[in-house]
């Protein structure tokens, strides 16, 4: 009888022992998690000093302004892109500039419209490009987004009106001067390019 109680003692004081270090375990956890937590939400909040005077500033998550930026860059490469003065060293300077936003489908845009002629023709007739956005369209889970806008072509004698549509997709990267949002447009192309209006000015 005597070892069986011992035996009971120490069967019931491992169990114990064990149940003691789960517990401990799972309390250690959750005290963690809880902590871990606090301390991100903390780390959202952020006070900025005004002339001696604490005011809070909360941080947002990058992600939840993302869309914003993707049709921020979008139309910022197409505003670059298309609207050109009849300057040779302005053009060379937005083509060099919207070169940062895209991959290598907006240096083979360049080319072909080169060889093709479409900027000397921009230098002859002194022609002043705009655009305009209408809309961009974004898919999210596939970061494609489609652009829908008018291009204003204002000559010597004519006025023409443009509609443009584009599609592309974008590519996170990390961001730097040149590319403030941190987006790479990919795979872009022309859908439509076609006149609306042609315009005769007045000429006296």
């Amino acid at each position: 009888m005597i070892i069986k109680n011992i035996e009971s003692k120490i069967r019931l004081a491992s169990i114990t022992a064990i149940g003691s270090l789960v517990a401990s375990i799972i309390i250690a956890a959750i005290v963690s998690y809880f902590a871990f937590k606090q301390v991100a939400i903390a780390r959202q909040s952020v006070y900025i000093l005004d002339n001696n005077v604490p005011i809070l500033a909360k941080q947002t998550d990058v992600q939840m302004n993302r869309p914003a930026e993707y049709r921020a860059h979008v139309d910022l490469f197409h505003s670059i892109f298309f609207s050109l003065t009849p300057d040779d060293k302005y053009i060379e300077y937005q083509m060099g500039k919207s070169m940062y936003l895209i991959d290598e489908s907006g240096v083979q845009q360049y080319n072909n419209l080169k060889e093709k002629g479409y900027f000397t023709s921009i230098l002859s007739s002194s022609s002043v490009l705009t655009i305009q956005t209408d809309s961009i369209y974004l898919d999210l889970p596939k970061k494609y987004f489609r652009f829908y806008g008018k291009q204003k072509i204002d000559r010597r004698s004519t006025v023409v009106l443009r509609s443009l549509i584009t599609e592309g997709y974008l590519k996170d990267i990390p961001r730097s001067e040149n590319n403030p949002h941190g987006v790479l447009i990919t795979k872009w192309k022309t859908l439509e390019n076609k006149d609306l209006e042609n315009v005769q000015k007045n000429t006296f």
